[in-house]
């Protein structure tokens, strides 16, 4: 038993996760769900926090969308962007299955496009999770950070890559543009944050 096993085991019964699970592998859609013991970690923060207003790029079936609105006080809300509207449409339904459908508001479309309307509407967010096409990962942090609130954070999953991007052997364009996600994450003068190693890899960072 690894160590993620060995964390794993104490939340895996969770009934609402692993029919969302189950219905993303019977729609035929990626099953790149958010590991659970950050899953569980993303609740942790948004509740921690405080955070009223929460900002998520890339649905899929809404595993991870129910990990933040967990976090959330009965008025806090959580905006997710997400390409596909089938994707969208299916994490609709499990989110509102696990009795946050009211909390939630969905965007559909290029997560870039998204991004630029919430600016323009002059949005602000106090909590950012960021799990999409990761070419653009460095893209949607600069975004974030615009968006952010004071002391806001941001979080990053997929960090490593399955292990390409600890590989420098490997330097297509989604490890270098995680690569650029990570170094800004950890060294840019706009945040405070760091790697968790654990699983895939999660950044995560307050903004100053």
């Amino acid at each position: 038993m690894n160590p993620e096993q060995y964390a794993d085991h104490f939340i895996e019964n969770d009934e609402v996760l692993n029919r969302v699970k189950q219905v993303t592998a019977e729609k035929g859609m990626p099953e790149i769900a958010i590991a659970p013991g950050y899953g569980r970690l993303l609740t942790l923060l948004v509740k921690a926090t405080g955070a009223g207003r929460v900002l998520e790029i890339g649905a899929l079936g809404g595993y991870s969308g129910i990990c933040l609105a967990r976090g959330l006080a009965p008025e806090g809300t959580l905006t997710s962007l997400e390409l596909k509207q089938e994707f969208a449409d299916v994490a609709r339904a499990n989110v509102t299955e696990a009795g946050f459908g009211g909390q939630v508001e969905y965007r559909v479309g290029p997560a870039l496009d998204s991004l630029a309307q919430l600016k323009a509407e002059g949005q602000r967010f106090d909590f950012f999770f960021i799990d999409a096409d990761k070419e653009n990962y460095p893209n949607y942090l600069e975004y974030a950070i615009e968006l952010a609130n004071p002391g806001a954070l941001i979080a990053g999953d997929n960090t490593f890559l399955r292990g390409r991007t600890l590989n420098p052997d490997k330097n297509g364009p989604s490890v270098q543009a995680i690569r650029r996600f990570n170094e800004a994450m950890a060294t840019d003068d706009r945040l405070i944050g760091t790697i968790l190693p654990a699983y895939d890899g999660l950044a995560v960072a307050m903004v100053k």
